[in-house]
C-alpha cells in the first residue's frame, strides 16, 4: 500500500510531483515478482485502494456523514480494481514466459531480491517491448476510468506534471494520456535500470544508461517540442474583461430554504461590487440561483435585470432549470437539469445549456426504475436529467464565442473537445465545491481542467462557488489564483479576468488532439488488447496435450 500512498502524494494538496515517476515501477517489482497473477492483481489493487483512499479523503467532508463514509468506500474500492487490472495485464504479459519452464519458475519466486537475481536471463529488447506494453496499459486503463460507468477520470497520473509545462505540451497532440504514458514509461524503464545494475554490478552505470536510453531521448523530444511550444508568444487580438463572481456558500445553506433570500443577497452584493469595475461579462457559479429560473419568479427576474441593463452587461450564470417531461414513465410533471444561462444587456434570456454528463448518485440514480430503495441514499428525490449537446454561448456585440461546462464536465477530455468549435474565444466551467469545504478536491479539480486548455489550445476560465476561481491560458499557466492581497481561495469575493480573444473573423489554428480526439489512447487500447491476446494465445498453444 506504501506505493499507494507515494502515488497519491504526487497531487494536491501534497503535490511531490516528482514521486509519479517511481510509483508505477515500484508497483511493477513488487506485483511481476508473484508466482500468480491474482497476487500480482491483489498487490495493485491494494495499492490502488491505497492511492484513492488518501488522494479522495475529501469526499468525507460531504455533510452527510454516513453516506460520505459510503461514497469515500465504494468510490475508492471500484476505483482500485484497475489499478489491479494493471499489474494483472503487466504481470501476464511479462517477458519470462519465453524462457524455459525450469526458468520461469525460478524466475517467479515471493522473494523480490531473487526475481533481481534472475533478471538477467531476460531479453533486454523483451523487457524494452514490456515496458512500452506496460505504460500502454497504463493508458488504456486510464481510457476506462474515463469511460466506464459514466467515467470518474479524476487524478489521471499525467495530471500530477501540470507544473512542467514544456512536458504537458505533448497533451496537445495526445492529450493528458501523452503524459501518463511517459510518466510511467520512465518509472518503469527506471526500475528495469536499476533491477538490470543489480544483476550487473561491475557494469551498474552502463546497464542504466542503456535501459533509460530510448524513453530519455523520447523524454528529451517532448520538452523540446515543449519549449518550442512556449516559445511562441500567444497574441491577443482582442480582449474580454469577466467579473466572476465567488459567493463561499456552505452547502448546507444551499441545502436551507430559509437560507435561500440571505444567501441570494449575498450574491447580489458582491455583483454590484463587481459591476462597478465595469466589466463586459458578469459569471455567476454552478446552482448559484436559488430558484428554478424558468419557473417564474418575479424577484429573480427583477434582480437579473437590475444588473445587467444599467451596467450595460451581459450574465452568465448556473441555476436549476425545467421543462415539460418527455419521458412518460418518469414521475412528476417536468425534467430538471442543472443548468446555464445567457442574459444580454437588455435582460434577455438568449440561451441555455443542460449539463450533461451527471454526477452518479448526487444527480441521478443509475437503475432507479427498477431498484427504488436506491432513492433512500440520495437527500433530494427526482434528480436531473442529462443535457444531449453542447450549446454555444455567443456575444455577438462583443464578438465573442464560449463553449460552456458545468460541474466536473472539465475533467473529461472527450466532453471538453465535443464542445469546442474552430471559433470558440474559451471554456467557461461554472462549478460547485462546497460540498468539500477548504479542501484538496478545488486544487484536484483545477489541476485536471488544466489540461483542457492545453488539449484545445484555449483559454479556460472557472468560476467557483468557494475556490479554485481563476483562468488558465492556452499553454496551461493558472492565472488569478488567489484574491487580491491574500493567499487564499476559499473565501467570498470576485476576481476581475481578462481573457485574450481571436480576430474578427479568424478562427483559433486546431491542435492535433483537437483535430483527431483520443486517437493515442485508442491506439494504447488496441496495442494493449492485441498483445495480451496474442500472449494468452501462445501460453494457450504452448501447453502440453
Amino acid at each position: 500500500m506504501g506505493v499507494g500512498l507515494l502515488q497519491a502524494a504526487a497531487f494536491p494538496k501534497i503535490g511531490l510531483s516528482w514521486l509519479a515517476w517511481l510509483a508505477p515501477g515500484l508497483l511493477l517489482v513488487l506485483s511481476s515478482g508473484q508466482k500468480t497473477g491474482a497476487k500480482a492483481c491483489w498487490i495493485g489493487y491494494c495499492s490502488g485502494l491505497a492511492h484513492y483512499l488518501l488522494s479522495l479523503y475529501w469526499l468525507l467532508l460531504i455533510p452527510l456523514p454516513i453516506k460520505a463514509v459510503a461514497a469515500w468506500l465504494a468510490v475508492s474500492g471500484v476505483l482500485a480494481l484497475y489499478t489491479g487490472c494493471w499489474t494483472w495485464i503487466c504481470w501476464r504479459t511479462f517477458p519470462a514466459s519465453r524462457i524455459g519452464k525450469h526458468e520461469v519458475q525460478e524466475l517467479l519466486p515471493d522473494n523480490i531480491s531473487s526475481f533481481l537475481d534472475h533478471f538477467r536471463v531476460i531479453n533486454r529488447r523483451q523487457l524494452a517491448i514490456w515496458a512500452l506494453i506496460c505504460a500502454s496499459g497504463w493508458v488504456a486503463i486510464e481510457m476506462g476510468i474515463t469511460r466506464i460507468l459514466t467515467g470518474f477520470p479524476w487524478n489521471l497520473l499525467g495530471a500530477s506534471q501540470y507544473r512542467q509545462l514544456a512536458l504537458i505540451q505533448v497533451a496537445s497532440l495526445a492529450g493528458v494520456y501523452g503524459v501518463s504514458f511517459l510518466v510511467v514509461w520512465v518509472s518503469i524503464s527506471l526500475a528495469m535500470a536499476v533491477s538490470r545494475s543489480w544483476c550487473s554490478k561491475q557494469k551498474a552505470l552502463l546497464a542504466c544508461a542503456i535501459e533509460l536510453a530510448l524513453p530519455a531521448a523520447v523524454l528529451a523530444a517532448v520538452i523540446g517540442f515543449g519549449l518550442e511550444r512556449l516559445s511562441n508568444p500567444e497574441f491577443a487580438e482582442r480582449e474580454l474583461k469577466l467579473a466572476l463572481v465567488q459567493p463561499s456558500i456552505p452547502q448546507l445553506t444551499i441545502w436551507d430554504s430559509q437560507e435561500k433570500s440571505n444567501r441570494f443577497s449575498k450574491l447580489v452584493a458582491l455583483s454590484q461590487e463587481a459591476a462597478a469595475s465595469r466589466p463586459d461579462l458578469l459569471v455567476w457559479p454552478e446552482a448559484a440561483m436559488p430558484n428554478t429560473f424558468t419557473r417564474f419568479n418575479r424577484r429573480t427576474y427583477d434582480t437579473i435585470t437590475n444588473l445587467v441593463v444599467p451596467n450595460h452587461l451581459w450574465m452568465i450564470f448556473g441555476a436549476d432549470d425545467a421543462e415539460p417531461k418527455k419521458d412518460p414513465g418518469k414521475t412528476g410533471d417536468a425534467d430538471f437539469f442543472n443548468s446555464a444561462f445567457l442574459v444580454d444587456p437588455t435582460g434577455q434570456l438568449l440561451t441555455r445549456y443542460h449539463k450533461r454528463r451527471l454526477v452518479m448518485f448526487g444527480e441521478y440514480l443509475p437503475l432507479a426504475r427498477w431498484f427504488p430503495f436506491l432513492k433512500y441514499i440520495r437527500r433530494v428525490e427526482g434528480g436531473f436529467t442529462a443535457g444531449e449537446t453542447p450549446v454555444p454561448f455567443k456575444l455577438p456585440n462583443l464578438g465573442a464565442n464560449i463553449a460552456v461546462l458545468i460541474c466536473f464536465e472539465d475533467v473529461f477530455p472527450q466532453l471538453a473537445r465535443d464542445t469546442v468549435s474552430e471559433d470558440t474565444d474559451f471554456m467557461l466551467n461554472l462549478t460547485n465545491n462546497g460540498w468539500f469545504r477548504e479542501s484538496a478536491a478545488q486544487w484536484q479539480h483545477a489541476i485536471s481542467a488544466l489540461f483542457r486548455a492545453v488539449e484545445n489550445g484555449l483559454p479556460l476560465v472557472r468560476c467557483t462557488n468557494n475556490g479554485l476561481t481563476c483562468w488558465i491560458d492556452a499553454r496551461g499557466r493558472l492565472h488569478e489564483i488567489y484574491f487580491p492581497d491574500s493567499r487564499d481561495i476559499y473565501g467570498p469575493g470576485f476576481k476581475l479576468v481578462t481573457i485574450p480573444l481571436r480576430a474578427h473573423g479568424k478562427n483559433q489554428p486546431l491542435t492535433v488532439y483537437h483535430r483527431y480526439g483520443d486517437w493515442f489512447g485508442w491506439t494504447c487500447v488496441a496495442g494493449t488488447a492485441l498483445y495480451l491476446l496474442n500472449r494468452l494465445l501462445r501460453r494457450a498453444t504452448a501447453k502440453p496435450r
